[in-house]
């Protein structure tokens, strides 16, 4: 048997997963990203993969509106960004 030591449990080392990260991109005309600073470097998008958008709870008095990029840069690493079209600020998904 465990000894009861009347501590309270450890619930404060849950935290949030893949949690967005504000990133800096240069995009083109159509909105299209073309650059994402990874570091100090702007890396080129040799390729934008998919992209999707998700509009939702719109019926909060904040509601969702965002563009996806699935982006393989010239790195051939390959990332996810979006776009925040209510706040007009680029994310980049942490994973």
């Amino acid at each position: 048997m465990v000894p009861d030591t009347r501590e309270e449990t450890g619930s404060s080392t849950n935290r949030p997963l893949n949690v967005p990260k504000a990133v800096k991109v240069i995009s083109d005309i159509q909105n299209f990203p073309r650059k994402i600073q990874i570091g100090r470097l702007y890396l080129s998008v040799k390729k934008i993969q998919d992209r999707w958008r998700i509009d939702d709870e719109w019926w909060r008095e904040q509601s969702l509106s965002r563009a996806y990029y699935q982006c393989l840069l010239e790195t051939s690493d390959v990332v996810i960004i979006f776009q925040d079209l209510v706040r007009n600020i680029w994310y980049k998904q942490s994973g």
